[in-house]
């Protein structure tokens, strides 16, 4: 007895399990190119609303006559570029501008060089010294300025003070209830060690960690070549670590070129304005002589002066990143 058996029609899903599984239609994203710009457009923003304002409104007091009689009566009068004549014109503003540049250039090479020198320490010391030098410097970098600055001012003061104490226990004459704060390079001075103190952590900590990143075996092996310290940081670390010592370097001239509080609360701008820089000089027309045009004319000079002051340190980063690409 034979049966016929009537072959079946192929199936449509085992021949679309035999041609595979069926293509997914491609979701067309956005450009990888606008990715970056995207990520960044947040900070962006807000940075605009908190500080654009605040940037262009100052430009417009820059060009009016705005001091107390037009808050009071609440007018507008533009004087054109009166403000800028005035501020070029006068001394005490080439002066200021002297100053801020020489206290600039004299902190950011001791901070970059005690930084870097602190940092290098840290990478040599052992675990526990490591952890209590790396302690302190957070506790000095974490310290209010206000706070740091009176702390300064008792060291410095002129009857009670540290410094005179010493002085005088080192055997020097002169120095009974000697004024620290009688001169405006004294008064700098002492803003110099305040600002080096409290920003050598900065520099430090940050070297450490990216010397922690360098294979120990090249340093190794430069010693065992007989390469000295000096040799092996100028020719090994300092080539890796050079994109550090850039950007640190340009923070550094920023934050110390802007420094404010601390001169102005340790003597503001004296005695007789000669420790008085740019930011400082821009404080005391506005609310000391309630000349607020004048004040931002200032204020905008000293902004255009960082520029082109920063231009050539921009272009020797560029210089720098085209010769490594």
């Amino acid at each position: 007895m034979t049966v016929d058996i009537e072959e079946a029609p192929p199936s449509r899903v085992s021949g679309a399990s035999a041609a595979g599984p069926p293509r997914r239609r491609a979701r067309r994203g956005l450009p990888s190119g606008w990715v970056p710009y995207l990520l960044i457009a947040p900070a962006v923003a807000a940075m605009l609303a908190v500080l654009g304002y605040a940037l262009v409104r100052n430009l417009l007091i820059s060009f009016q006559e705005f001091g107390r009689r037009q808050l009071i009566s609440r007018t507008t009068e533009w004087t054109g570029v009166d403000n800028y004549r005035t501020v070029l014109e006068d001394d005490r503003f080439w002066d200021s501008v002297v100053r801020t540049f020489a206290f600039m250039a004299v902190n950011v090479v001791l901070i970059m060089v005690i930084g870097t020198l602190t940092g290098l320490l840290l990478h040599a010391l052992g675990s526990k010294m490591r952890l209590l030098l790396s302690i302190s410097l957070v506790a000095a970098w974490a310290m209010p300025v206000i706070a740091t600055t009176t702390v300064f001012q008792w060291l410095f003061d002129t009857q009670f003070g540290v410094a005179n104490w010493v002085m005088r226990g080192l055997g020097f004459d002169g120095y009974e209830q000697h004024n620290w704060f009688g001169s405006g390079l004294s008064t700098l001075t002492i803003v110099t060690v305040l600002i080096v103190w409290a920003s050598v952590p900065f520099v430090a900590l940050n070297l450490y960690a990216g010397l922690t990143t360098i294979s120990g075996e090249i340093l190794e092996a430069a010693r065992m070549d007989g390469a000295s310290g000096w040799r092996i940081f100028w020719s090994i670390l300092a080539p890796i670590m050079r994109p550090f010592f850039l950007i640190t370097t340009f923070l550094e001239i920023i934050w110390v070129f802007k420094a404010f509080t601390q001169i102005y609360a340790m003597n503001e701008g004296g005695p007789d304005r000669e420790s008085e820089t740019l930011p400082v000089m821009a404080y005391m027309e506005g609310m000391g002589q309630n000349q607020y045009g004048t004040a931002a004319a200032i204020s905008v000079l000293t902004l255009v002066i960082l520029l082109v002051a920063m231009s050539f340190y921009f272009r020797l980063i560029f210089k720098q990143e085209k010769e490594q690409s």
